[in-house]
């Protein structure tokens, strides 16, 4: 399949328009080449922290019933009799602390997408309710985690606020500063054709804040997970947080070592899932600067 649009430039033969074919087969190699650069770099990186993780092993000399190395972790979750029950173990622990940092996620997202869109349409709600985000961002989360015990209880509604918590005020930042960041002569012009604010901010704004918002995203997932883990070590009872507090105190440092490798791998995974779904959407709105011609 292909896409014609038509040229006005003039030729050596007149001004007769011209017809210039875009394939879409292009378009698929340019997302086939960025997948191909992503695995590239993933596999690169992947390479150097193990090569890095094993180094520093050696390096500092730690005994090797505390530290273990890359091969230890492998053989720990694959090769040995009981490979199976331990992987079980992780993952179970696993989808339990993903759930957690989902559910905390949407949450400070969403929450940071409103209050933004508040602070762009109004001076008057950001001067009152940015020092409230200001104040959640500067107590330090593991002294503010016991009140929110008291408020929430210990189910799972505390692994929710905790990392809408840590998500809430760098998304916030990002999104505010994206919308803001729309074209005031594009405002002024829908301004003087009757537009409100509002259409102002859903038709410029929010468009021109996409790349600031997917900034949002990629700082955000480590943050939930982040938050996930230290309600659960703090709180709830469950999953890879509360799982490694478990495993540490019982000198079981395979299933630590594991726990935190899984964990690192998924978080690694999840961003750069979110910067290939930014590498799509920019290319689609032209956005992507990056992009080669």
């Amino acid at each position: 399949m292909s896409t014609q649009t038509v040229s006005d430039k003039p030729t050596l033969s007149g001004n007769r328009p011209t017809v210039v074919t875009k394939s879409t087969g292009a378009q698929a190699r340019g997302v086939g080449a960025y997948i191909g650069r992503a695995l590239g770099t993933g596999v690169l990186t992947l390479v150097i922290v193990l090569a890095a993780w094993q180094g520093l092993i050696l390096l500092l000399g730690v005994s090797p019933f505390i530290a273990k190395g890359p091969l230890d972790v492998f053989n720990w979750l694959f090769t040995v009799p009981e490979a199976a029950e331990n992987r079980a173990l992780i993952l179970t622990n696993l989808g339990v602390t993903l759930t957690d940092a989902f559910l905390g996620f949407v949450a400070g997202m969403v929450l940071a997408l409103v209050l933004a869109t508040l602070f762009t349409l109004s001076k008057g709600i950001e001067h009152a309710l940015m020092p409230i985000a200001l104040l959640l961002r500067s107590v330090p989360l593991v002294a503010f985690v016991p009140v929110l015990i008291l408020i929430t209880g210990r189910g799972p509604s505390i692994a929710v606020v905790t990392g809408a918590i840590v998500v809430l005020f760098p998304a916030l930042v990002n999104i505010a500063f994206g919308l803001r960041s729309a074209s005031p002569q594009v405002s002024d012009v829908i301004a003087v054709y009757g537009g409100t604010p509002f259409t102002a901010l859903r038709k410029v704004a929010l468009p021109s804040s996409l790349p600031s918002f997917f900034a949002a995203i990629k700082i955000s997932i480590p943050g939930a997970i982040t938050g996930a883990l230290l309600a659960e070590w703090l709180a709830t009872g469950q999953g890879l947080g509360y799982g490694i507090v478990v495993a540490v105190s019982q000198v079981k440092n395979f299933e630590v070592w594991s726990s935190v490798v899984v964990i690192t791998i998924v978080s690694m995974v999840l961003y750069g899932l979110a910067q290939f779904a930014e590498n799509l959407v920019l290319r689609r709105m032209g956005m992507d600067q990056s992009a080669g011609s």
